[in-house]
């Protein structure tokens, strides 16, 4: 069970630190970020969240804003005054841009798992500074906000800008944060950096690079030249930059080979599709199926001679095949075709269009601020409604939003008020005009825009509600130019993949009933004038995407075979046995044989003419497309996405999952679209019924037993026992020839007269003879000598005494490996396996395949394991490891046992490993050596270190101070 009151005492602390009330997802993200943890609503004996907050009026009180939105605040009682402080410690630290929560459910993606946007980004992140007082301020250390200057746009001469750029670089050819160009610029020039040129860095790609990290913190942008001096041939060509490993990558050979303007226009093609990468080892089949044409061998040979057109990376030395190719940007570059492209949707009369227009020429001296696109990938928003899926209206969430809305509001009910000296309706409003509108509550004051002007009323819009009223003149004012400042609330959106049915009825039915007036998660796809995404209901136990819903209201539901209870089924196939006893059948329709008439169509289709048109360049979950399944191309649907590069899927008509890379997806041609997402999915979800082991719980034997029976046979018959609609399953009885009459001859029966289900005993074998030759195997981690620095982000945080640190240089790496991981996992049979204990396996975690060393075998069947690169401890079934073969070896393992420098050994309270977390825990930091304790195993070496916060520009962040003040603190109020 939770501590109750400890629960109260967090919850009672945020609220009193946000006098202004918050919504039920602030109030769920400020806890896990005060906590690590949500707030525990079911182990308190509640099953939704707000029920439980109910229960609390001694600590909550609730109350409804105008927008219908739930608020809750503090009920006034005093608490205990050192949670307030670790509130207020966090609050003053605090980093947006993590994903929020909405409603009672979070939609994270794994954040040990991140999409790195390139690998020169983090490969070139070195550390260039040199600590000396710990109390002082690092030197020219390196920061994470973006320095925006204090100019007004003051001409400047760029080719002295850029000759003074280029020598800076020349000393810092590792890069280093723009944040720190202005400094270092006036510490050698004597000169401000002129403010327009920091904006016109990256438009300058024959001086330097500019490159996003990892961050969700825009902000946070490198500097390093482009391409390096020092790895140009004469011939101008880029040799690939050597890794820091022992092993070198491979050097242009000295035969000279050239492309041909086609072939490298062809290959320039391929590389703008994947923005994110392209491994190179697939150019040949991806040039092969688009082309319909051999790619020449002598590129892959020959990479360098692409270094004109990408830059090339080699994440594993070891591997130089496995080159990942990255599109270099255009000079002069920049999202302006994107953001022409976002033009306003056919649902925007021109009229409106018209009012729009002549709005810039009203406002004249009062200019209305754009309105940003919030910084997290995952923002709450308030939809208000939707005529067309590519102009969806809604309001973001939030304290910059809808409670900066809110306050305004009341600031304008107060001002537009009902005495003497409120103001007077305006004589002529005329059309395009901002105003200010008494709304039909006659309590609300709420800012609209004139659209029509008629005899005595007008036809307004509210600009922050999206939603337009013909109300009398009577009730409208003149805008006070103080209320100019706030961008306009109601914006729009484009839901993805519902492009070319994006005013269908049935859509736009189906959208009014699961999202207009509700308060959703959108996941940002394209930031742009009109942002791409994808809306998620996270209000039940599993997130429902949206846009995925929408289009299945497109589907046919007679081209469907109709399931009943003792109905019969002749021509049964089979099409897939999963581990866990579920099994896909394909059932006799309308829809199969349509369904397989248009597949055969593409086959053609594809085969006849060039299809690089059709490579999925925007890949997300719940997005429709096409890949081969046993040699020809079939539906599927994204299901997960690990990085950029590499994601899963689930084949809709066999019901078979499989993970791939991006580039094996292909788009569905315009001309099959419509007919084919009117099929309904094919496979259908089956159990077998009157067994009495249930889904889940069969063994690995078990599986194989029916895998053999059924699949490969075309002729299988079945009898529905049972449907089951909350599963979306059926129970049958299944039989591999026509007497579905006899339940005796069902496989049901022979499975459960056989045993099969006997589950074999727990191994527990606690044998070291493998130790040594696994060990040597794996290479161990190369870490700078003590009184050095090094970049890390720190994937785990207990508490000062032990924390897992990563270095931050090769953690693109990592991610490369695990998708490689992925790959190879995900396609390989589930085979029997001895775990022994403290040796290295493949373990899957949730979605993804991590490195581990086992702890411990229970007699329940879960192995407790040890992510060698995450520092997390999890448990998993027996099942669910494999051998971790040598190629996934190579990377050392990431994970680095660690405890802070600087503070005393001590038994820490919860409130300081609290505090301790929220600095430390998923974020950049810079690491300074002080010891070293090596060990046999990489696993068991450990560091002391002292961790500096770089992120703020005005001082760095010492966390040992940090935490020795807060002991101080505690020791004192003892």
């Amino acid at each position: 069970m939770a501590d109750g009151e400890l629960v109260k005492k967090m919850l009672r602390a945020i609220l009193q630190a946000n006098k202004g009330g918050v919504s039920l997802s602030r109030l769920q993200s400020e806890y896990k970020e005060l906590s690590g943890e949500q707030i525990p609503h079911k182990q308190m004996g509640h099953n939704h969240l707000d029920a439980l907050l109910a229960s609390m009026p001694s600590v909550i009180r609730m109350e409804r804003n105008r927008s219908g939105e739930m608020v809750y605040f503090a009920s006034g009682a005093n608490e205990t005054a050192n949670i307030a402080k670790v509130v207020a410690r966090q609050r003053s630290s605090k980093k947006t841009g993590r994903p929020h929560l909405v409603n009672t459910q979070m939609r994270v993606k794994p954040a040990y798992f991140l999409d790195l946007p390139h690998p020169y980004t983090v490969y070139l992140h070195n550390p260039i500074w040199q600590l000396t007082d710990k109390s002082n301020s690092i030197q020219t250390g390196e920061e994470q906000i973006l320095y925006h200057g204090s100019g007004k746009g003051k001409p400047y001469n760029p080719q002295q800008v850029q000759g003074r750029i280029r020598e800076i670089l020349g000393k810092y050819s590792n890069g280093f944060w723009v944040s720190k160009l202005p400094q270092i610029y006036r510490e050698l020039y004597k000169q401000d950096l002129p403010t327009e040129a920091i904006k016109d860095l990256e438009t300058w790609t024959h001086i330097c690079t500019v490159e996003k990290t990892c961050s969700s913190n825009p902000s946070e942008l490198l500097l390093y030249p482009r391409p390096p001096a020092a790895h140009l041939t004469r011939s101008g060509s880029r040799s690939p930059r050597s890794p820091p490993s022992s092993s070198s990558s491979p050097s242009p050979p000295s035969s000279p080979a050239t492309l041909t303007p086609d072939l490298k226009l062809k290959l320039e093609e391929l590389l703008v599709k994947y923005s994110n990468g392209l491994w190179a080892h697939a150019l040949p089949k991806l040039f092969q199926d688009t082309y319909k044409t051999k790619l020449p061998g002598h590129v892959l040979e020959n990479l360098h001679l692409l270094s004109d057109i990408c830059t090339i990376d080699y994440p594993m030395p070891d591997n130089p095949k496995r080159a990942i190719l990255y599109k270099r940007s255009s000079t002069g570059g920049g999202g302006g075709e994107d953001e022409n492209c976002n033009r306003r949707n056919s649902s925007t009369s021109e009229e409106e269009l018209r009012v729009r227009q002549e709005l810039g020429r009203r406002l004249s001296n009062h200019a209305v601020p754009s309105l940003q696109i919030p910084k997290e990938e995952y923002p709450s928003v308030l939809v208000v409604e939707a005529t067309n899926t590519n102009g969806v209206i809604l309001r973001y969430i939030g304290e910059g939003y809808s409670q900066a809305q809110e306050s305004m509001e009341d600031e304008m009910r107060e001002f537009y008020g009902l005495d003497q000296s409120s103001p007077t309706p305006l004589s002529s409003p005329s059309s395009g005009q901002l105003v200010a509108v008494r709304a039909e509550e006659e309590e609300e004051i709420l800012r609209a825009q004139v659209c029509e002007v008629m005899a005595e009323k007008v036809k307004v819009y509210y600009v922050d509600h999206g939603f337009s009223e013909v109300i009398s003149k009577t009730k409208v004012f003149e805008l006070h130019e103080k209320f100019f400042k706030l961008p306009f609330q109601a914006t729009k959106c484009k839901l993805a993949g519902l492009e070319p049915f994006c005013q269908e009825p049935a859509v736009l039915k189906k959208f009014e009933t699961m999202a207009s007036g509700r308060i959703l998660l959108a996941e940002i796809l394209e930031r742009g004038q009109t942002p791409l995404v994808v809306l998620y209901d996270t209000s039940q136990d599993d997130d429902v995407n949206i846009n995925a819903a929408c289009m299945k209201a497109l589907q046919d539901k007679t081209l469907a075979s109709p399931l009943q209870v003792n109905s019969a089924y002749m021509n049964v196939t089979v099409s897939s046995v999963c581990s866990d006893g579920t099994i896909y059948c394909q059932l006799p329709s309308r829809g199969l044989a349509k369904l397989n008439e248009i597949l055969e169509n593409i086959e053609t289709y594809f085969h006849s003419q060039v299809t690089s048109e059709f490579l999925v360049s925007r890949p997300f979950c719940g997005k429709g497309c096409l890949a081969r399944y046993k040699g020809k191309w079939s539906r599927v649907e994204i299901t997960n996405l690990h990085g950029s590069r590499v994601l899963d899927i689930l084949f809709i008509d066999v019901g078979v999952q499989a993970s791939v890379e991006v580039i094996e997806l292909r788009e569905i041609p315009p001309l099959f679209l419509r007919d084919l997402i009117a099929i309904p999915p094919q496979a259908v979800k089956c159990c077998l019924a009157d067994l009495a082991v249930s889904v889940g719980s069969w063994t690995p034997d078990a599986v194989q037993w029916l895998r053999e029976k059924v699949l490969n046979i075309t002729d299988c018959s079945m009898k529905v026992a049972k449907v089951d609609e909350t599963k979306r399953c059926i129970y049958v009885h299944l039989f591999t020839d026509k007497n579905f009459h006899d339940p005796a001859r069902s496989l049901n029966h022979q499975m459960a007269q056989s045993d099969l289900f006997k589950q074999q005993p727990d191994v527990f074998l606690t044998s070291h003879r493998f130790l040594l030759l696994h060990t040597h195997l794996c290479f161990c981690l190369t870490l700078p000598p003590a009184g050095n620095n090094m970049d890390v982000y720190v994937s785990v945080a207990c508490h000062p005494g032990h924390f897992v640190l990563q270095p931050w240089r090769d953690m693109y790496k990592l991610v490369v490996l695990m998708g490689e991981m992925i790959l190879y996992y995900n396609k390989t049979e589930e085979k029997p396996l001895n775990i022994e204990k403290n040796q290295i396996y493949a373990a899957k975690v949730e979605n993804n395949w991590h490195r581990v060393l086992v702890k411990g075998v229970l007699t329940n069947g879960l192995v407790s394991v040890y992510e060698l690169d995450y520092g997390k401890h999890e448990l998993v079934s027996c099942t669910q490891l494999r051998p971790l073969i040598k190629e996934f070896r190579q990377l050392p393992f990431q994970g680095i046992t660690a405890q802070l420098a600087g503070v005393k050994p001590r038994q820490w309270s919860e409130e300081a490993s609290i505090v301790f977390r929220n600095h430390v825990e998923k974020k950049p930091l810079v690491a300074q050596l002080e010891a070293i304790q090596e060990a046999t195993n990489p696993w068991d070496r450990k560091l002391t270190v002292f961790l500096v916060d770089t992120s703020q520009e005005e001082r760095d962040i010492w966390v040992h101070d940090i935490m020795a003040e807060f002991a101080d603190e505690l020791t004192n109020e003892l």
